[in-house]
């Protein structure tokens, strides 16, 4: 395995990851997603976020609006990408704490979070046993994982490895993921995960659907591409 701890990403993926379909398709939909499966009795007010894997920022505006927490920190190990989460949470007039690292290397005290949310960063980390351990070291007692992650169906996929970088060997289904994270010690009622299919994640972007040329096979008869999941650390 090679001696790091991520992979970056390629230019496209770097100029993907600020677009508007990004922001739109991607980031939205997911955030969406996880706050209904949070669900409106769970929604509170919330002290610490911490964003791993921020990226470029785009995710700061839509966690201050559905979160509103009172501390709000982003985590990249891009430092030049980390500057342009700066400069996008200046322009959104949301107040956020930036620091260098990855996920296998919280820069953070234990139990300070209340929530940790991951978007589409999981797949990025080569030591992804220690990232999700680290997860679950920071959050305090009674706080939440919001996991958002593409599975291996998808970045084995032909248009992904052409475009975009990742570390292939580490690459899980939506199954292992979802082991992985309940052997960490989160628990994760089965309510609280979702399989989104959604059309930019399949290898055709869904165009043989629209054609009528084949029909969206149906929960259980697929290889998930998407897992969104609320994880919850156990109360001390």
């Amino acid at each position: 395995m090679k001696d790091y701890a991520f992979v970056p990403e390629t230019r496209f993926g770097i100029w993907f990851l600020g677009s508007e379909t990004w922001l739109k398709h991607v980031l939205e939909v997911a955030i969406a997603d996880l706050v209904r499966l949070i669900g409106k009795d769970e929604q509170q007010a919330y002290g610490t976020i911490v964003d791993v894997g921020c990226g470029q920022g785009k995710s700061f505006a839509l966690l201050k609006q559905r979160f509103n927490p009172q501390k709000l920190i982003g985590i990249d190990a891009d430092a030049e990408i980390l500057q342009v989460a700066r400069n996008q949470a200046q322009a959104d007039g949301v107040q956020v704490e930036t620091l260098l690292g990855t996920g296998a290397a919280i820069p953070l005290p234990d139990n300070s979070a209340d929530i940790v949310f991951c978007h589409q960063t999981f797949h990025h980390l080569v030591e992804q046993e220690k990232a999700i351990a680290e997860f679950f070291r920071v959050l305090k007692p009674g706080g939440k994982l919001l996991f958002a992650e593409s599975t291996r169906a998808y970045i084995h996929s032909w248009i992904i490895r052409l475009l975009f970088r990742h570390p292939m060997e580490v690459q899980k289904t939506a199954e292992e993921y979802l082991a992985l994270i309940r052997q960490a010690g989160f628990q994760v009622p089965e309510e609280k995960i979702s399989y989104p299919y959604l059309w930019w994640s399949r290898s055709d972007l869904g165009l043989l659907n629209r054609l009528g040329i084949k029909k969206t096979p149906p929960f259980g008869q697929r290889e998930e591409t998407l897992l969104n999941l609320v994880a919850f650390k156990p109360q001390a």
